[in-house]
């Protein structure tokens, strides 16, 4: 499939957009998005409070500004550590080869048979609640796609020509990792990359749905769907539907923009 410039630059302007939003939200929102108003409990939208209130009487469009602000820094921070995690060991386990290989893959395949659920379960007994501790906890169990894309990567430019004259004019193994393989493998980082941005928001959001996420107070879209549960029994639609709206939007802005970029860099990883 041939690439399409305009499908990128829609999406990636969409997620420019909340992006900017939630940077920048103290100059898009007048409203506090902990201040509880016991006079505006479930306000629908209106002029006012433009996406309503929820059950504490706090303000919807706030709350979701502020929100993403926690959503997209846990994405955004816990991918960044993943990735460098799953670029070491990927990097090492295709650049040495050999049955260092073979063992360093078979216990990524180990872990990769175990629920990342179950991982993450086990590390909140041991990590207290809070962002970095989820920042932490994700980053930690999502490096294993990345270290698979990199070793493949590696695997295959050890055999390319200038990689191969760089060993026979004794270049240090230092400068053929990180300049000739390294560099030549950040398509596929870039892409894998992406992609893993999507899969730590969905994962912030579901964690934190179920209560063993981000804590209460603090203003995210898990949180808000999470509160949103009961709400919508009572009719307030509004509450569930615009941070439901932003996560979807979110995702699909991030996800077509990997396969933009796997067409733009033809790259046929997974």
């Amino acid at each position: 499939m041939m690439f399409n410039s305009r499908g990128l630059y829609l999406w990636g302007g969409l997620l420019l957009a909340v992006l900017m939003l939630s940077l920048l939200a103290p100059f898009f929102t007048r409203y506090d998005p902990v201040e509880v108003d016991l006079h505006s409990v479930f306000s629908p939208p209106d002029s006012n409070h433009w996406l309503g209130t929820d059950h504490l009487g706090r303000d919807v469009w706030s709350r979701l500004l502020y929100g993403g602000r926690a959503s997209l820094a846990v994405a955004f921070v816990s991918v960044l550590i993943s990735s460098i995690i799953g670029v070491v060991y990927g990097g090492i386990s295709g650049y040495i080869g050999g049955w260092i290989d073979q063992f360093m893959m078979r216990i990524l395949e180990a872990l990769l048979a175990i629920p990342t659920l179950v991982i993450i379960l086990a590390m909140q007994a041991f990590v207290q609640g809070g962002i970095w501790s989820l920042i932490l906890i994700i980053g930690l169990t999502g490096w294993m796609p990345a270290a698979r894309v990199v070793r493949s990567q590696v695997l295959e430019l050890k055999g390319q020509g200038f990689v191969q004259a760089a060993y026979l004019l004794g270049t240090p193994a230092w400068k053929i990792f990180s300049i000739h393989l390294l560099r030549n493998s950040l398509a596929g980082i870039f892409v894998i990359t992406v992609f893993q941005c999507a899969g730590a928001i969905f994962t912030e959001v579901s964690l934190t749905f179920l209560g063993i996420g981000l804590p209460p107070e603090m203003p995210s879209w898990g949180n808000m769907l999470s509160f949103a549960q009961k709400d919508i029994l009572l009719g307030a639609w509004w509450v569930a539907l615009f941070p439901g709206l932003m996560i979807v939007l979110t995702l699909l802005s991030i996800n077509f923009i990997g396969e933009s970029l796997k067409r733009k860099f033809g790259y046929r990883g997974g």
